[in-house]
């Protein structure tokens, strides 16, 4: 069955492709040039298919154009899912990330991903993989490197004397 699609306009579909260069998302263009197609007597499935659109989501278009105008076609605000850990408690893991484990009580030089994800699990009852946290860090300003390991009781004239004497080379008669 054809379906034709009804649309109230006072814009031609000329006006309304113009404005499609004036779109700040893709999306809304392609609403914009459907729409024109359709005006100009296309059928719906044949328009949203050149503007690369179901004919359905064309059909929503239409129905938000004809209620709200040009104004309609622009992307709605997604809410999405809230965030696990709020703004306080991120700011909290930020503190104990950047403060590290204590080497006596923990028994760790630095924190992984993993220790991180179980802090958080322990403290706040909120699981979290740890690819996840590794992107927490990330959105915190962090990075995944950590400095190398030393030893507590590390001698560290010793270490200057080695590298005071590293590129010398033994010389034997």
């Amino acid at each position: 069955m054809t379906k034709r699609i009804l649309i109230c306009s006072e814009l031609s579909p000329q006006d309304l492709r113009q404005a499609s260069f004036s779109a700040r998302t893709r999306r809304e263009r392609q609403r914009m040039q459907a729409i024109a197609n359709a005006m100009e007597g296309m059928l719906r499935a044949e328009a949203a298919r050149f503007a690369d659109m179901s004919d359905q989501a064309l059909k929503d278009a239409v129905k938000r154009y004809n209620a709200e105008g040009l104004p309609g076609l622009a992307d709605r605000p997604h809410t999405g899912r809230p965030r696990k850990l709020d703004t306080v408690r991120r700011e909290q893991l930020h503190d104990i990330a950047l403060a590290g484990p204590d080497i006596e009580k923990d028994h760790l030089s630095a924190y992984t991903r993993e220790d991180l994800a179980g802090i958080v699990k322990a403290k706040w009852n909120v699981s979290y993989d740890p690819t996840s946290i590794g992107r927490l860090l990330r959105e915190m300003g962090l990075s995944r490197q950590k400095t190398r390991p030393s030893h507590p009781k590390k001698n560290p004239e010793a270490g200057e004397a080695f590298l005071k004497n590293a590129g010398r080379v033994a010389t034997t008669c």
